[in-house]
């Protein structure tokens, strides 16, 4: 034929391609050395409320920093977490609960008492309050900790804003 189709662009040449595209723009990974919550890790002590949802967000908070040895910065955290029915039946019983949950941080500097980030955080999880006692109160536990999870990646998120 008289005409062609322009080449489709192969793998390499695409992977080449957005590599130079994030390279030109400045990009780099957040939890890289020079990222900003690489600089953080393994510099920060996490407080958390002692409870079971301030247990899980501090075990996250601290997989994602890194354990410190001698702190350059403190996280101080709070997590409030609510119980609402959002399904009842006609014979008033519930059959499932959402979970709204909040965590307020502030990221303090050691030395000086400083404040360099802090903020609130939102979220929510649910479960349902169908089957046993058993299983309604394991559904319960599971929803707590997936929401401790969510908002402690929300507070990495913002921390990664606004340490820069």
């Amino acid at each position: 034929m008289w005409w062609s189709e322009p080449p489709i662009p192969t793998r390499r040449a695409l992977l080449l391609g957005a590599a130079a595209l994030l390279a030109g723009c400045g990009f780099q990974p957040v939890y890289g050395p020079d990222g900003p919550l690489g600089r953080l890790a393994g510099t920060v002590a996490v407080e958390a409320p002692a409870t079971d949802a301030g247990f899980v967000l501090r075990n996250r908070l601290v997989d994602r920093l890194g354990i410190a040895e001698t702190p350059r910065y403190l996280l101080e955290t709070d997590i409030v977490i609510r119980g609402a029915a959002v399904a009842v039946t006609t014979e008033q019983e519930t059959t499932r609960f959402s979970l709204p949950g909040e965590a307020e941080y502030r990221l303090l500097e050691v030395a000086t008492g400083r404040v360099l980030a802090e903020g609130r955080v939102t979220s929510f999880s649910s479960y349902s309050a169908t089957g046993t006692a058993v299983s309604t109160f394991a559904g319960r536990e599971d929803a707590q900790e997936r929401l401790a999870i969510a908002l402690a990646d929300q507070i990495l998120i913002r921390l990664t804003a606004q340490v820069t």
